[in-house]
């Protein structure tokens, strides 16, 4: 059967790309790609490995899961559809491991299932048929914030202590317990923490965090849920991360002098 023509533009594509400088490929990040079609999973292998990362393949569900426990990879690019373990099954897997960031990339392209995929704990989603080189760039945007490129390198307090943010380790303090968040959850707290009590809409929320379109604004909302369910006592009564009905959220704790 002929490679559709994404993938054969794709694969036209990907061997006149430069390679990237030996010195950036000796502390590339690793990704491992779940994906159950071989000629996507090279595909993605390709272009990520030009990209200067280090990548790991497997179709399997059930593999996945072994090699995340053993390798730890910086990133997860994961297909929901999986001929064994569900992926849905391995993102909650994953997740529930700590709070490695997660890619979903699935053919199924209706909003609700997109919604479905974030309140998984994904940091992001990309439909099929796609552009490998989006695909890059996602992955690039959040290793990023995984890593805390824009860190101001400073530990703030809010609400007497019972909110610490440290930007420079990259931490979370809740009641004097520390907590995992995922890396888009960690640009959405440091969006709103950088004017408490300012109301954000959810516009701009996007263009903090993502710098790019989210798949819809209903995204920042499943974060936003996912977020209550780590920080606040009552995620139905929220004190820290406030809704504003009809404008967005805001931090609804003061920053301590």
């Amino acid at each position: 059967m002929p490679d559709g023509p994404v993938v054969e533009a794709a694969r036209q594509a990907a061997y006149h790309r430069p390679r990237p400088d030996p010195k950036e490929r000796a502390i590339a990040a690793t990704v491992l790609v779940v994906e159950d079609e071989a000629k996507i999973r090279e595909l993605l292998r390709g272009y990520l490995e030009r990209a200067g990362l280090s990548v790991i393949t497997t179709g399997s569900g059930a593999d996945a899961l072994t090699i995340a426990a053993d390798a730890r990879p910086d990133l997860v690019v994961l297909d929901l559809g999986l001929p064994d373990v569900s992926g849905e099954t391995v993102a909650r897997e994953i997740r529930a491991a700590g709070p490695t960031p997660i890619l979903i990339l699935t053919a199924r392209s209706g909003e609700a299932d997109r919604i479905a995929g974030l309140e998984l704990g994904a940091d992001d989603y990309v439909t099929k048929p796609f552009s490998p080189q989006e695909v890059v760039l996602r992955v690039q945007a959040i290793l990023r914030r995984a890593r805390g490129a824009d860190a101001a390198g400073a530990s703030r307090s809010f609400g007497n202590g019972e909110l610490v943010v440290d930007e420079e380790r990259h931490e979370i303090t809740v009641r004097g317990g520390p907590i995992e968040i995922t890396p888009s959850e960690w640009g959405l707290l440091i969006a709103l923490a950088g004017t408490p009590g300012r109301v954000y809409s959810r516009t701009e929320l996007i263009n903090r965090v993502r710098g790019y379109e989210f798949a819809s604004e209903r995204a920042v909302d499943s974060h936003v849920k996912n977020l209550r369910r780590k920080l606040e006592i009552d995620p139905h009564e929220p004190r820290i991360i406030e809704t504003v009905v009809g404008i967005g959220y805001r931090l609804g704790l003061r920053r301590d002098d």
